[in-house]
């Protein structure tokens, strides 16, 4: 009924596909905070679970931090997708001002 070759193919174009749906959608890896992110971070959970510990300890990988460890036992890591869109480059106010200010106070003569 079916080839053996048409059955390797499709068997080969099912892994793919599966194999690029989690690459682009689970595939992750560290995203590095500051020390004041990563404590403003700790402060949160502090707030919204209610936990009565003083200390928190930064967890790192290589040299950045990438999460902290509250007393409590709670582990926070930031994570970012591999496959991300980079944020579009904001326009500088200056600019965006004085294009304001031109249109403003034109003369049309």
């Amino acid at each position: 009924m079916f080839d053996p070759l048409e059955i390797l193919l499709f068997t080969f174009w099912t892994i793919f596909v599966v194999y690029a749906t989690w690459y682009f959608t689970s595939a992750k890896h560290y995203a590095p905070l500051t020390y004041t992110e990563a404590k403003i971070l700790w402060s949160i959970h502090k707030q919204s679970v209610k936990c009565n510990s003083k200390k928190w300890k930064p967890i790192k990988r290589g040299n950045k931090i990438v999460g902290y460890e509250c007393e409590c036992g709670y582990k926070h890591v930031q994570k970012r997708p591999l496959v991300s869109n980079t944020p579009l480059p904001t326009v500088h106010q200056g600019k965006m001002e004085n294009n304001v200010f031109n249109k403003l106070h034109t003369s049309y003569e």
